[in-house]
């Protein structure tokens, strides 16, 4: 038997009484802090544009501070990029497209990709660090997700660069010419992954244009695409804000445009190019539907709720931030989730205990902070982690809203922060009539014991992407995108490679 108050491994106290022990634990220790060293990183005070290899002034001369959303220090200075320099961009690619990477052989295209994506294993720890300090993320979703996926889908693509024939039998390939690309701030590196890797490996060059608010990895980036001895204007790095973008879209010479980003900016992009020959994929806004049924295994469906829109701070496009129980289980999965959110750690993004990181920026706080007063105006009821917060930078708890009508703006719109609002269910039609009520159809999860169920709620809800007994999985090899406002087209797999070449017989 063991001795009395002889501390455990996870700081609780044994003690015997008959032939039962029982544990008592002292909720009020605290992990020690464990943060990720800065100096592996390197961050230049200022960064020039990426055109046709070489890091170039911008054109107005005009600089912009990107932000530590953590603390609010600056990071570096980022070039402005005008209607100038993107022109500047496009020749460059053009000018590589025509004379050397259409050219070049198959396999050789493979060689330059892989090599990058080995490159990007090579300089994981560094990327990581630089991906929470710009975007506020937690060290560890960036370290053990973000970063790995983004090798992962240049490999990928390497991989196909010289079997299109298998991956598109009895058509002939020819890639389109030069993409414009943009993306957004919630996964920096790895959106540049998802659209570059495919458009090398079929033969397009690129014009890519990072957020504002997050453009460092997509810059570390260009540093291993120049050390790659990838050819000069093949990948073209032009940073700014919405105007650069816009000249990216309505660049006459570009012929593709890939776009990810709020469903409002793909609306006007499409409009920008109605009529002309751009080929166009839209990745755009979300309202996942997670639906918990009452045979599903609740501890492990909560925990994938929590892996589904607090980890990420909610700050991804599938966040499962519907959330439907069947009634039968509402009150034990609610009371689960209040006392998970409880023990999540809010704080230093580079800490490696912290699970929730910063918000990425004071404007999407603002936007976070307006959903909440509109849901409490609502009628629903606002419960909130009792964690404390740093004094500075973007934060916000970890939230849960329950008593959620349908018709809640929070249950309709994309928030895009670690806000959950609970709805409940009775029967399979009820939730999937809730569950495709929504003008947004990307992803959505359905927890149960069944697999038979689960194949009637995937066959009928509307969503590109739906998750059974897991959320946010990610895999190079499956394709990604969404219905109705969340965009069309493909991003991943086979579907990601047929974006970017005219197919013909």
């Amino acid at each position: 038997m063991p001795t009395t108050k002889k501390p455990d491994r996870r700081g609780g106290k044994i003690t015997p009484k008959s032939n039962t022990i029982k544990l008592k634990f002292d909720t009020s220790w605290s992990y020690a802090p464990a943060p990720e060293s800065k100096s592996a990183a390197t961050i230049k005070p200022q960064y020039d544009l990426f055109i046709n290899g070489e890091w170039v002034k911008p054109a107005s001369n005009k600089y912009f501070d990107t932000i530590n959303p953590a603390n609010e220090e600056k990071i570096s200075q980022v070039s402005e990029a005008n209607t100038a320099d993107v022109d500047k961009a496009v020749k460059a690619a053009r000018n590589a497209y025509e004379k050397v990477w259409k050219k070049i052989s198959p396999k050789e295209r493979a060689k330059y990709v892989f090599r990058i994506a080995r490159m990007i294993q090579e300089r994981a720890r560094e990327l990581a660090i630089i991906e929470s300090l710009d975007g506020g993320k937690p060290i560890r979703e960036s370290r053990d997700f973000d970063v790995p996926t983004a090798a992962n889908h240049f490999f990928y693509y390497a991989g196909w660069a010289d079997k299109l024939e298998y991956a598109f039998p009895n058509r002939n390939t020819e890639p389109l010419g030069v993409a414009g690309q943009i993306i957004p701030w919630n996964f920096p590196l790895l959106m540049a992954a998802w659209k570059i890797a495919p458009a090398l490996a079929t033969g397009n060059t690129v014009v890519l244009k990072p957020a504002e608010t997050t453009p460092l990895t997509a810059l570390k980036l260009a540093e291993i695409i120049q050390e790659s001895g990838l050819p000069n204007g093949v990948v073209n790095i032009v940073t700014g804000a919405g105007a650069t973008g816009a000249a990216i879209v309505n660049h006459p010479d570009i012929n593709k445009i890939a776009f990810t980003g709020s469903t409002d900016v793909g609306k006007i992009i499409q409009r920008a190019i109605a009529g002309t020959h751009k080929k166009v994929t839209l990745e755009l806004g979300g309202k996942a539907a997670n639906i918990i049924f009452e045979d599903a295994p609740l501890d492990q469906a909560v925990e994938g709720v929590i892996n589904g829109i607090y980890f990420n701070q909610g700050h991804v496009c599938c966040a499962g931030s519907r959330l439907y129980v069947q009634e039968s289980v509402a009150k034990q999965v609610i009371r689960k989730l209040r006392d998970r959110i409880e023990s999540l750690i809010v704080g230093d993004p580079l800490d490696k205990n912290t699970d929730i990181g910063a918000i990425n920026s004071r404007q999407q706080l603002e936007t976070i902070h307006k959903y909440l007063k509109i849901g409490k105006e609502e009628g629903a009821e606002m419960y909130q982690s009792s964690c404390s917060l740093p004094g500075k930078g973007f934060w916000c708890r970890p939230t849960i809203f329950t008593n959620v009508a349908q018709s809640a703006r929070i249950a309709q719109e994309e928030i895009f922060g670690p806000v959950l609002a609970i709805l409940t269910f009775r029967t399979d039609d009820e939730v999937i009539e809730k569950a495709n009520n929504s003008p947004y159809g990307l992803s959505a999860g359905v927890w149960t014991d069944k697999g038979s169920k689960i194949f009637n709620m995937t066959k009928r809800m509307r969503a590109g992407v739906i998750w059974a007994n897991t959320f946010n999985k990610f895999d190079p090899s499956s394709p990604f995108g969404g219905y109705k406002e969340s965009g069309f087209g493909r991003e991943g797999g086979l579907h990601g490679l047929s974006a970017y070449v005219s197919l013909t017989n």
